[in-house]
């Protein structure tokens, strides 16, 4: 019979291995279960729709894949996106969002600011530097070192855009270098910036170049489309918005409260941009900003990205994203949409990043011209990346 002290590292190295096991495989297992793709039919493609495709420059203007534990640079069979996906399917700008909080029991409808916070348990479990444990400004940061990591090793493959020369430099490389795609950065709401009006200049100094002000809950910059108040801008919200547009950072209002996103358009005569939404009109959801203050955010020459989920176009299959799409067009033109798929953002869709060709279809299918076409699966976001990207 073992003696106790045998017995005893016996217990300690199976604790160990179960230990070492969950934090090894239990973070995958997570981002499977939680960004998924679901059954749908999808188009048959053409070769109008091959030739098409090829000839596209792709940009999606919001992915959450940074949160997750998964390695970018490698290809996954679950989740949304990484880099050899992103190359699939002809993407070539994609702007990755940080998230830094997110409420336990998370809906469209109300969520308080003292809800247990999802992200602070992922953090632990993906083991996050401590200093992410108890800063929201960190865990953006954090997350955002992750992209200047894949750009630093991979340059060949990737490359972090800053600036308009940075964007020049880009295009001129990828004439080159068709795979290369161009990595830009931005935050899931200003909560990540602790309160604190510095975290700004922080985050831009980190490659920031686009910030939303909201998430699911309302924080000290506002109300939240999905938070308790409804309110506006506050006057700590007021700083930080003239501070961004100072810096030259992107402003996204994306889960703003409608108040929010009138009293910015009324401040501020420069453009913002929704990253991630549907319309109203299309689908009734609690996601979605009314049809009127979209109209107003086209007028002042905004653009409007649209996503693949349900909350955002009411049955998450192909067809009805491209008629979201559509519908935009037909409210707003043509110029003002853009692709923000909400990828790996706890999301289920019909398809990921190396399928997009799905979508270059169904916006045949509907009648779009390639003209349209063209415009919204790319060229408006790099357009808007050209005028309001910082010198």
């Amino acid at each position: 019979m073992p003696s106790k002290k045998a017995i005893f590292k016996i217990v300690a190295f199976i604790i160990i291995l179960v230990v070492v096991g969950f934090f090894v495989f239990f973070p995958a297992q997570l981002d499977k279960q939680t960004n998924r793709l679901h059954d749908s039919t999808l188009p048959v493609i053409s070769e109008q729709a091959r030739t098409l495709h090829g000839q596209l420059f792709i940009g999606d203007w919001h992915s959450d894949s940074l949160m997750w534990k998964r390695d970018l640079i490698d290809k996954h069979d679950y989740g949304h996106v990484d880099i050899p996906r992103l190359q699939q399917g002809n993407v070539a700008l994609q702007m990755f969002t940080t998230v830094t909080k997110s409420p336990d029991g998370i809906n469209y409808e109300e969520n308080s600011t003292d809800a247990s916070d999802n992200i602070t348990k992922l953090a632990l479990v993906n083991l996050w530097p401590t200093n992410t444990w108890n800063s929201l400004a960190e865990r953006a940061l954090f997350q955002g070192s992750k992209a200047q990591e894949l750009a630093n090793e991979f340059p060949e493959q990737v490359s972090l855009i800053r600036s308009k020369s940075e964007l020049a430099q880009f295009l001129e490389q990828r004439e080159a270098h068709p795979k290369l795609l161009g990595m830009l950065l931005g935050t899931e709401g200003s909560h990540a910036l602790d309160g604190e009006l510095s975290n700004i200049q922080r985050l831009f100094e980190s490659g920031f170049r686009m910030m939303s002000l909201q998430h699911f809950f309302d924080n000290k910059l506002g109300g939240s489309l999905h938070g308790v108040s409804g309110e506006g801008l506050t006057e700590f919200g007021k700083q930080a918005l003239q501070k961004m547009r100072s810096l030259g950072i992107m402003v996204d209002v994306s889960h703003s409260s409608e108040q929010v996103v009138k009293d910015v358009l009324a401040l501020s005569d420069q453009p913002v941009l929704i990253s991630h939404t549907g319309f109203y009109g299309h689908c009734p959801s609690a996601r979605n900003i009314s049809d009127e203050l979209m109209q107003q955010i086209a007028a002042n020459d905004g653009l409007i990205a649209v996503g693949y989920w349900d909350g955002a176009v009411c049955e998450s299959n192909v067809i009805e994203i491209a008629k979201a799409i559509q519908y935009g067009i037909e409210l707003v033109g043509s110029e003002h949409i853009a692709l923000g798929s909400d990828y790996d953002g706890a999301t289920s869709v019909p398809f990921d990043t190396s399928e997009l060709i799905y979508l270059t279809q169904a916006l045949l299918d509907l009648g779009l011209s390639e003209r349209q076409i063209k415009q919204v699966m790319g060229a408006n976001m790099l357009r808007y990346l050209q005028v309001h990207l910082p010198d």
